[in-house]
């Protein structure tokens, strides 16, 4: 039969990232294409551990049920009270809203904040998981300046951050970028959406992997009443979990609820339980530093092999935390273009014009490094960088046309 999809389904597009993670299903790929946290880093003694004492107790019940919408009670007690100790805040439980992974979170608050034609204030670049979510609520993309640094406060004018729905920023080692906000512009883009009376929407999902475990402070933090703050286990557990949290004021979580009772009525109990299982009693406390020792070693290989191969007039990220690298490639190489050769030559990674809101730039990649063994790092960068060479060497012997 001929389906009659909705306006808005017709406009939905796929996600470059899964599209291009397809191809990277052949063994011989090196992908340096998806956000994925290493398989090394999952917890699998410990999360069978958690099951076995769940079943076998008086939990069992309730981790097959229906649960409340709000999430796992004991749960939401230990992120309210993580996150108030780690960040020296007062959060309530009340406060918290446990959702089936962050980017339910995303959908959520572009349900609950965008009208057709909203001003969406976005940082260059963002996260295309952000847009691809927002997007389907028709907003009005505004892009806001950004450094080797992260956003800046000062190109956030008050007229347009007056008119804005919320800012959309990642401040701690961005996807795409891997860059770190600064303290002294978190305190300015705090002040700012004070003055402004403007939402921020802090999605945190990396916060936890800075290599020296020197986290500075959350826009949170710095401005409760302006920020809806998102969290996720899957970068410090594992991502099947699907677990992410908001964190919100009171009023706007109710709201939230409401919407989440509409999507799929609560997250899994039986995921929430295990979660809770293994973090109750400390074990983040040694688990994340052996993530952040990994990331660190993988991050400073890729650093290495890419000032050991690529030609002048490349240049990247040196990040701090989390697991990308942004490269810039010269202007004259389009780096979508350079995709497709690539594959070809069994290496595969993120064009950056997929991160910008109005595909402002196309000579630029992400590439992410965790998953990937040193040995495959070395050899995917020699290949791109050739290919590179190659590709400025073919625009150089081109022939002028007058």
């Amino acid at each position: 039969m001929s389906w009659k999809f909705s306006d808005r389904a017709i406009a939905l597009k796929s996600s470059a990232i899964r599209e291009i993670l397809k191809l990277t299903e052949q063994p011989d790929m090196i992908s340096f294409a998806g956000g994925l946290p290493s398989p090394d880093t999952f917890p699998v003694t410990e999360i069978k551990q958690s099951l076995d004492v769940i079943m076998q107790g008086s939990e069992a019940i309730g981790a097959l049920q229906y649960g409340p919408t709000e999430g796992y009670a004991p749960l939401r007690k230990w992120i309210a009270e993580h996150v108030s100790k780690r960040d020296n805040i007062t959060i309530s439980p009340s406060q918290v809203l446990v959702v089936t992974g962050s980017q339910q979170a995303l959908d959520l608050i572009g349900k609950a904040l965008i009208n057709k034609g909203s001003k969406v204030l976005v940082e260059t670049p963002t996260y295309l998981g952000g847009l691809q979510s927002f997007t389907q609520f028709e907003p009005e993309y505004i892009s806001i300046e950004s450094d080797e640094q992260g956003l800046v406060p000062d190109s956030l004018k008050a007229e347009v951050a007056d008119e804005a729905s919320f800012l959309y920023v990642i401040p701690n080692f961005q996807n795409p970028t891997g860059r770190r906000l600064p303290l002294e512009r978190r305190q300015q883009l705090a002040e700012k959406a004070k003055q402004a009376k403007m939402l921020m929407v802090e999605d945190d999902p990396y916060g936890e992997l800075d290599y020296k475990g020197h986290r500075l402070a959350s826009l949170f933090s710095l401005a409760p009443e302006n920020t809806v703050y998102l969290g996720s286990f899957s970068k410090i557990l594992a991502p099947g979990f699907r677990l992410g949290y908001i964190i919100a004021s009171e009023v706007f979580i109710n709201k939230l609820v409401q919407l989440k009772q509409a999507t799929d009525l609560h997250t899994p109990s039986i995921t929430q339980r295990i979660a809770y299982q293994i973090v109750k009693d400390g074990f983040l406390d040694t688990h994340i530093p052996k993530i952040r020792q990994l990331y660190k070693t993988r991050c400073q290989f890729m650093l290495d092999a890419l000032t050991r191969y690529m030609p002048a007039g490349v240049n990247w990220s040196k990040p701090e935390g989390g697991m990308f690298i942004w490269v810039n490639v010269p202007e004259n190489i389009n780096a979508t273009e350079l995709l497709t050769e690539a594959i070809q030559h069994k290496v595969a990674f993120v064009p950056g014009e997929t991160f910008f809101a109005g595909g402002e730039r196309t000579n630029c990649m992400r590439l992410a490094f965790v998953t990937v063994p040193e040995e495959k790092i070395e050899r995917g960068i020699k290949i791109l960088a050739e290919l590179i060479k190659k590709h400025a060497n073919d625009l150089e012997e081109s022939p002028v046309m007058v």
